[in-house]
């Protein structure tokens, strides 16, 4: 087995599905930028908006984790059954928790608007934008169970599918029906939920056999679902503190009371977007892989597989670095016009903190392949236990440091939180022997 082309042949596709998402995100922002007169509020407000949705959604990413990696380990031990099951459970999952949203749209909207010093604009975004939140879950459960079937291709079509529709919605919606950001808004529900039927469609198409073996008796048994919801049980609160740090950065940057930063820290967090989404291609081939070749008993093949999605990610940050030195500035111009009044002020101060947007590829060279790995080996004690202790060092190192050196105490915390989450893991693990130790 060609290792390199095996990790290749799930990471591009998913590199692909993964690229669209932050294109999305950067033409959602170049749209707001481009809208009314004053780009800095039209951004901020949106990035207010799009974190929300993020804390959400992220809390929720436990259906796609937790479903790849025991579904990736069941193909691989050849139990199809037990595959069809996981696809019964991670839909279940997902349909409960997406009612469960809109139900509570209310209250969870306005803690999160009163936590995140939201905007109406702001307002408007959420609840015109909370009817793609349970396409958005179901579609976690589609495309973990497609990652652990070691489909990367359909999960490919249906983001491809997903994003074009949004960025073309959202450009009639925001300009041809000068709706501004809830246009962007409404567009992410027609978008994710074009995605739900592609989803099916495909499904039915290519695994219409698999879907006959559920066994909802054994979907709903309780000895699987407990082993099920332990994975994601730390899922959940590993997800949880990622969720915090998150928002906590966009919150930090809305409280600095400056219009220009809180849109520059939005933009230059997009940068660092597009390329956490480019190294998570290899991540889903590290799940996958890892998964399979754990079900498998192939010790040899997991071993290469370790090596080989190492290697890759480590390639991409590089890559990433070179991107950023030479092309910043032009970059962060695709996202604000230039007929704006605060477009030159936007620029000089990205200037101002570009530096950390070089230097976090570097730092998180590690911390997505080993998140990867540890999902396919079902190691979430780790993921979760690693995590707590990059939050606390992430909380720790912004209050000490903020009252000395401002914003930069914010890019200074967040850099050594990605790179403590590989560190950590890696060292976790006796530098990975307990994950080869599962086929020995």
């Amino acid at each position: 087995m060609n290792m390199n082309r095996e990790i290749l042949r799930i990471a591009l596709p998913n590199i692909v599905s993964n690229i669209t998402v932050p294109l999305m995100g950067i033409i959602s922002t170049a749209i707001a930028g481009h809208w009314g007169s004053d780009s800095a509020a039209a951004i901020g407000s949106l990035a207010i908006g799009v974190s929300i949705f993020n804390f959400i959604y992220w809390n929720c990413s436990f259906v796609r984790m937790g479903t790849s990696g025991l579904t990736a380990q069941a193909f691989g031990a050849g139990n199809f059954r037990e595959c069809a099951n996981m696809l019964g459970r991670a839909l279940s999952v997902a349909g409960i928790m997406g009612i469960l949203m809109v139900l509570l749209q209310y209250p969870v909207g306005e803690l999160a608007l009163r936590a995140m010093n939201g905007s109406q604009m702001t307002r408007e975004y959420f609840y015109a934008r909370i009817w793609a939140v349970p396409a958005g879950i179901l579609l976690f459960g589609f495309n973990g169970w497609y990652t652990g079937m070691q489909n990367a291709l359909f999960p490919m079509c249906t983001a491809v599918t997903v994003n074009v529709i949004h960025s073309l919605c959202s450009l009639w919606f925001a300009f041809g029906m000068d709706m501004g950001i809830v246009g962007i808004a409404y567009a992410s529900v027609i978008a994710q939920w074009s995605g739900v039927v592609l989803a099916s469609v495909l499904l039915v198409a290519k695994y219409r056999h698999v879907v006959k073996l559920i066994d909802w008796s054994q979907v709903i048994d309780l000895r699987p679902l407990k082993t099920y919801f332990i994975i994601n049980r730390d899922i959940i609160l590993r997800t949880f503190c990622i969720v915090a740090v998150y928002t906590f950065f966009t919150g930090s940057s809305a409280r600095l009371g400056n219009q220009e930063l809180l849109a520059v820290n939005a933009l230059l967090l997009e940068l660092f977007t597009l390329f956490s989404y480019m190294n998570d291609g290899f991540a889903y081939a590290a799940e996958a892989l890892t998964g399979r070749f754990i079900g498998a008993r192939d010790a040899m093949s997991l071993r290469r597989c370790l090596r080989g999605c190492l290697a890759w990610g480590t390639l991409v940050s590089a890559l990433f670095v070179v991107i950023y030195i030479i092309w910043w500035r032009d970059l962060v111009g695709l996202f604000v016009s230039d007929t704006a009044e605060n477009a030159a002020a936007i620029i000089e101060t990205a200037g101002r903190y570009i530096i950390w947007i070089i230097l976090i590829p570097i730092a998180s060279a590690m911390p997505f392949i080993m998140d990867g790995i540890m999902v396919g080996a079902t190691e979430t004690r780790v993921m979760r236990n690693s995590m707590f202790l990059a939050t606390l060092t992430y909380f720790g190192i912004y209050y000490a440091l903020h009252p000395v050196i401002g914003n930069n105490a914010l890019w200074l915390a967040f850099t050594l939180y990605m790179f403590l989450r590989g560190v950590l893991q890696y060292f976790m693990t006796r530098r990975l022997r307990a994950i080869h130790e599962k086929v020995s």
